[in-house]
């Protein structure tokens, strides 16, 4: 139910481009409307709300206390209908999409460069992917399935893609010879990542060392950072093994020690009971699963 003090979408848009511009005149070109509807569409905004928007002075508008108030609202309500409208229009020519939230590393490096096969078997379908390193709320978010690590959520189902193994890599250049035994891995700079800030702790406490020198190395957010960083040869990155298995191929990277380390959890696909109500969701379930099943 609309109330009669909510805006219009003519009055926010002449509302948002008038205060860009300073001008009725210039909001209008922008807009492909009159001066006039402009000015109309102003007027009754404020009448609306029952404050002033705007001070007039010289011919141009200047935004009042309310109005600077306001801007940032009505700009982001705008930007939500536009990004909506996309979100729609990516239908175009399918007749379903699935929705993906994924980690991002993960769905960079393992997920997307699989998708394109599942798009061959089923051209009706399409995908919406967005990166994610939480838990996904699926009451809230507009969410079909997440491929995340972390303990079982209750209510959820699941299915295990990959379990992790934690390697240690380096640039060529940092080596020098082959892989090191943890007292020389230990003088290198250990790069680290944010999220998970206790893997090189875990790392040499599973070999017996004294961590003291875990925390020296730079610090990033995801593992795609991490791997750039090695790549650049900034440090040696302790990374889930599914992660570098073009950069070993392809020699940018090396593994830096013979040994490695389970993770605690597995790389898994979660998803709500009613996403199974799909057809294409429990298809696309049931790919995913074979194909992680061939590595």
């Amino acid at each position: 139910m609309r109330h009669a003090y909510t805006p219009t979408l003519p009055e926010l848009q002449a509302f948002v481009q008038a205060a860009e511009t300073g001008s009725t005149t210039r909001a209008a070109a922008a807009l492909g409307l009159t001066q006039s509807a402009v000015s109309r569409s102003l007027n009754s905004l404020e009448a609306r709300l029952g404050v002033r928007l705007f001070h007039r002075v010289r011919q141009r508008l200047i935004l009042s206390d309310a109005g600077r108030a306001m801007l940032p609202e009505a700009g982001r309500i705008l930007g939500d209908l536009d990004a909506a409208a996309l979100t729609v229009m990516s239908f175009g020519g399918h007749s379903e999409v699935l929705r993906i939230a994924a980690l991002p590393t993960f769905g960079a490096i393992w997920l997307i460069p699989r998708l394109h096969r599942f798009a061959l078997a089923a051209p009706d379908v399409t995908f919406d992917m967005t990166a994610t390193l939480e838990p996904v709320d699926f009451d809230r978010a507009p969410v079909d399935l997440a491929v995340l690590r972390g303990p079982p959520r209750p209510g959820l189902r699941s299915a295990v893609l990959v379990p992790e193994r934690l390697v240690v890599v380096a640039a060529p250049g940092l080596l020098g010879e082959g892989p090191l035994e943890d007292a020389g891995l230990a003088r290198l700079p250990l790069l680290q990542q944010a999220t998970r800030p206790n893997l090189w702790l875990d790392w040499f406490l599973d070999a017996g060392m004294d961590p003291i020198t875990i925390l020296r190395g730079a610090r990033f957010e995801q593992f795609g950072m991490v791997l750039a960083a090695a790549r650049a040869g900034m440090g040696a990155a302790l990374v889930p093994e599914v992660l570098v298995g073009a950069d070993l191929a392809g020699g940018a990277l090396r593994l830096a020690s013979r040994r490695s380390m389970p993770g605690r959890w597995p790389y898994a696909l979660t998803w709500p009971e009613r996403s199974e109500e799909r057809a294409s969701f429990r298809a696309f379930r049931d790919w995913l699963v074979a194909e992680a099943g061939t590595g």
